[in-house]
């Protein structure tokens, strides 16, 4: 039962179980027993929630040997609303129970007896409140069970959570209406400037799927120039600075060609304080290192000094895509060694801007293996035309090349003209405020992913960097033209524009354990790979075949389906649906009455390295 629908409130909602947490009821202190890896929250719901020391069972079955203990009252799974925020559920064992007019009393007991329910209360002729014994099923089942007798109007189990989502409060900064960057509405408020609905980071969605600004233990690191700790938006979160020039925690401030830094930190960790913007993890800490340098000796200490320092991500908006300048084997083992060794062996994720040279090839920097290469999309979702372009781009995220975004200004920054017309700070000469200004380029994407990145990490830190990195290119929203994608990757776009709301609920799945809802969708065909003669009959919705996976191109699925329907004579079944805004074909094997058959060609199927798994053929739908 790894989800269930239950009546919550006013209507229905779906939970999930969580993969590592369990809930506890004991009389006695079981923070010292072996089987308990971790204790989370102390009381919730009656139960001490933890983690257990599985070994190698799973978790269904380690929680059955822990309810044996004789010190154990009661164990029970820990739930999540599934599409909703990260707060966790506990049942606390009591079910509300609305019988139908006219139930005798006798009724409703044989009701009870069934699920060998103790009667707690009886609050009128229909309504009693019942909890489950040690003999009962899962209160949440027997809840379901109930709901769908005829004697019974309502069943809704009791489930505790936290009544506030602590530590948010949607931003009211004044100027995050300017940030489309995290929200796009159509609309710049205050300039006649059509831009794109949608085109934007989903930044907010992410922080009310999270319930908060993200976590303050999540370490920030933006290496670059120019930084003004004295910023209202940067000032209260910086730590542990360093100056690579000085060799020393003493950042020099106020000279006008260093102005760069302050910028990029805002967009990405500039803090919730009212006023201002805010960054894409406003509760993040800021850990500014100053003093960019192509010199060896400068690259193996700025990251040596994110390794031991405790930085989480490293942003970089900077790079050179000069040959002359190509990275040495020593400066990609720099990178590589932070990418390998930072955050106690998980590895910092690192991120650098491609360049804005309007290439056909990206920053020697952000080529690293290791590294997310960051491209630049616009508030109209195309590509930003100075974007360097290339095979190594990992993920676009809008930046400016429509309009621009709006983030933090040094104080001692003399600003430019911008493009056209010789206004200072601001694209069309209206100043948003006088610690502000419009801003772009890679630059300005680099940090926005960093600080998504950083709201990865603040519901699943155990994630390593190669984790982080896959997960922003699976949930990325492929935009652009879909010519511009081979094998789901774009040289202009990357595997997309960065979606922090999916990335963030894939950071949750992962954390719970929760079983991936939908396989990776295959490869996309090249040509001359055959000529097919096929017909098409519609399927039924019912009975259970052996899914093999899920693929984009019609060509593909065409060359799977002659290959198996040869290797096990069984009918081919094809589901066409969408998938994330793309058009995705289901394989099925085989279509039979009995589960049973199913199981018995997954077995065949599994003897010739044919993997799959039992699916009722009305799921596909």
């Amino acid at each position: 039962m790894s989800k269930i629908k239950i009546r919550s409130g006013k209507g229905e909602v779906t939970l999930k179980k969580s993969g590592r947490f369990v809930g506890i009821k004991s009389k006695k202190s079981i923070a010292d027993k072996n089987y308990v890896k971790k204790e989370v929250f102390k009381n919730l719901g009656g139960f001490n929630i933890v983690t257990l020391d599985k070994g190698s069972n799973s978790l269904d079955n380690k929680l059955d040997e822990v309810r044996k203990k004789k010190e154990v009252d009661v164990g029970t799974h820990v739930y999540y609303i599934e599409g909703a925020s990260s707060r966790p559920l506990v049942p606390t064992g009591e079910i509300y129970i609305i019988f139908q007019d006219g139930t005798s009393k006798e009724e409703q007991h044989l009701a009870l007896d069934e699920y060998k329910l103790e009667l707690v209360e009886r609050r009128s002729d229909t309504q009693v409140v019942a909890r489950v014994t040690k003999n009962s099923p899962n209160p949440l089942k027997v809840a379901q069970w109930l709901q769908d007798t005829s004697l019974v109007k309502v069943a809704e189990p009791d489930i505790d959570t936290f009544v506030d989502e602590y530590d948010f409060d949607e931003p009211i900064d004044t100027l995050v209406d300017h940030q489309w960057h995290l929200e796009n509405n159509g609309n710049i408020i205050d300039a006649n400037w059509p831009i794109k609905r949608g085109a934007d980071a989903k930044v907010v969605d992410a922080w009310k799927r999270l319930g908060n600004l993200g976590s303050p233990s999540i370490v920030v690191a933006v290496v670059d120039n120019g930084f003004d700790l004295s910023h209202p938006d940067l000032k209260d979160k910086v730590h542990k600075p360093f100056d690579l020039w000085t060799n020393s925690s003493e950042l020099e401030q106020g000279d006008s060609r260093f102005t760069h830094g302050t910028p990029c930190a805002s967009v990405a960790v500039a803090a919730s304080n009212g006023t201002g913007i805010v960054g894409a993890a406003p509760n993040a800490k800021f850990m500014p290192v100053s003093g960019t340098s192509f010199s060896l000796r400068a690259t193996e200490q700025m990251f040596d000094y994110c390794i031991d320092n405790g930085a989480d991500i490293i942003s970089c908006s900077w790079g050179t895509t000069d040959p002359a300048f190509a990275l040495s084997p020593l400066k990609e083992e720099a990178i590589s060694k932070a990418a390998r060794k930072g955050r106690n062996g998980k590895g910092c994720i690192i991120i650098y801007a491609v360049g804005n040279d309007d290439l056909d090839f990206v920053s020697f920097y952000s080529a690293h293996p290791d590294v997310i290469a960051v491209a630049a999309c616009t508030s109209k979702d195309e590509h930003a035309s100075y974007s360097n372009r290339g095979r190594e781009v990992t993920i676009c995220a809008p930046s400016n090349g429509d309009w621009p975004i709006t983030a933090a200004r040094a104080w001692w920054d003399e600003g430019v003209s911008w493009e056209t017309g010789d206004f200072r700070y601001w694209r069309d000469g209206k100043s948003r405020g006088d610690r502000y200004k419009h801003f772009g380029g890679t630059s300005s994407s680099c940090p926005l992913v960093a600080g998504i990145c950083a709201l990865i990490l603040s519901v699943n830190p155990e994630l390593t960097a190669a984790e982080v990195k896959k997960i922003i290119t699976k949930t990325a929203d492929k935009i652009g033209s879909p010519s511009e994608y081979v094998n789901g990757h774009s040289k202009k776009y990357g595997h997309g524009r960065i979606n922090a709301d999916k990335a963030v609920a894939e950071a949750i799945r992962m954390r719970d354990g929760v079983a991936d809802p939908e396989p990776e969708v295959g490869d996309t065909i090249s040509t001359g790979r055959g000529i097919f003669r096929f017909n098409v009959a519609k399927q039924e919705a019912k009975g259970f075949g052996v899914q093999i996976g899920a693929f984009a191109e019609y060509g593909n699925v065409l060359i799977q389906a002659e290959k198996l329907q040869n290797m096990f004579s069984e009918p081919i079944i094809v589901s066409i649906n969408e998938l994330d805004g793309r058009t995705v074909y289901k394989i099925v094997v085989g279509a039979f009455s009995r589960k049973a058959d199913a199981q018995a060609l997954q077995k065949r199927m599994l003897a010739k390295d044919v993997k799959g798994f039992i699916r009722a053929i009305k799921d596909l739908k």
